[in-house]
């Protein structure tokens, strides 16, 4: 097994689609694309993706592995930059960490910043759940990360970049679907999908995007077991259009959405889930503390830039 057949997976997943990945994220053939997603079956003798009206979509094999392809992916990025960094000890250096499916909206502002700043900065870009990202934190190989506040991390410190709401996702055929506004009640006797309580943490706790969930429906007085969970995005899109199951999701899990998943807003008061920038307290970084003192900057930048953010959900930052 070769790195480059864990990438081609990973683009196979996201995109789902083997001709968008080929053409568009891998610059290959289809039928080279096919060939080596084959040979990565076969290296691990599962099925891993499955062909359908909708599309390609994971196994529940593929759905796991996923998960590892993408740590082990971000691992080995983080090795080949960290020797990097002793071969070039005097280029500043900084490792920024993005929950998947945040980078369209965040990541090109934050890049701009850091160059206005910093024109020779080496930039490392991660991207992985919220939970791992916590755990890069703390054990020093990312400098700062767009994640939310993970339990068990009293060594970091977060910043609230905005409260973003959950809607309710589900097949564009769904009953739900031609709905302006759905009410959590009417979410009884569904499939209900959900982001794993175990988290992929040093902590074990459940991540704070199901801890949220988990509350909203309680405060609701609704009773939903999961009928399947997961520890990623790509993951409950494939899971949603497999089994027409919903699930609730930050709004910007709309950057994910296949052609298949339609989201509608929850009635009623709608719950939030925070999105920040997380860093370690002790981390001396000098990169590290212009980005901070530029938060605000980015904040507005990404505000004017997708007029997604409301005025309510922004929020001034002090320093200390």
């Amino acid at each position: 097994m070769e790195l480059r057949h864990l990438r081609y997976f990973v683009a196979v997943a996201e995109s789902g689609s083997l001709t968008v990945a080929a053409s568009e994220k891998l610059h290959t053939t289809q039928p080279s694309l096919s060939r080596q997603i084959k040979d990565l079956e076969s290296e691990v003798g599962a099925q891993l993706l499955t062909r359908s009206v909708r599309g390609i979509e994971l196994t529940p094999a593929g759905r796991v592995f996923l998960d590892h392809a993408r740590v082990v992916l971000s691992q080995v990025e983080i090795a080949v930059e960290s020797a990097r960094r002793l071969a070039e000890p005097t280029k500043p250096y900084f490792v920024l960490g993005f929950l998947t499916g945040h980078e369209s909206t965040w990541l090109p502002e934050a890049l701009q910043l850091l160059r206005d700043e910093l024109p020779n900065i080496h930039i490392v870009v991660s991207s992985q759940v919220s939970p791992q990202l916590a755990v890069g934190l703390s054990k020093g190989t990312i400098d700062a990360a767009f994640l939310r506040r993970e339990e068990g991390t009293s060594d970091l410190a977060f910043r609230l970049l905005v409260k973003e709401q959950l809607e309710v996702f589900m097949p564009v055929g769904h009953r739900l679907a031609s709905r302006d506004g759905v009410d959590p009640r009417e979410l009884r006797g569904e499939i209900f999908l959900s982001i794993s309580a175990k988290a992929l943490n040093g902590v074990g706790g459940p991540p704070a995007l199901r801890i949220v969930i988990d509350a909203y429906l309680k405060k609701c007085g609704i009773s939903l077991k999961p009928s399947h969970e997961v520890d990623n995005l790509a993951g409950i899109m494939s899971l949603i259009t497999s089994t027409g199951g919903v699930a609730l999701l930050p709004t910007y899990a709309k950057n994910l959405l296949p052609v298949a998943v339609i989201s509608r807003p929850l009635k009623g008061v709608i719950p939030t889930v925070d999105l920040c920038i997380g860093y370690k307290k002790d981390n001396p970084s000098p990169v590290l503390q212009i980005f901070l003192s530029r938060l605000e900057e980015l904040i507005d930048r990404v505000s004017r830039k997708t007029h997604q953010v409301s005025p309510g959900a922004r929020v001034k930052h002090h320093h200390g």
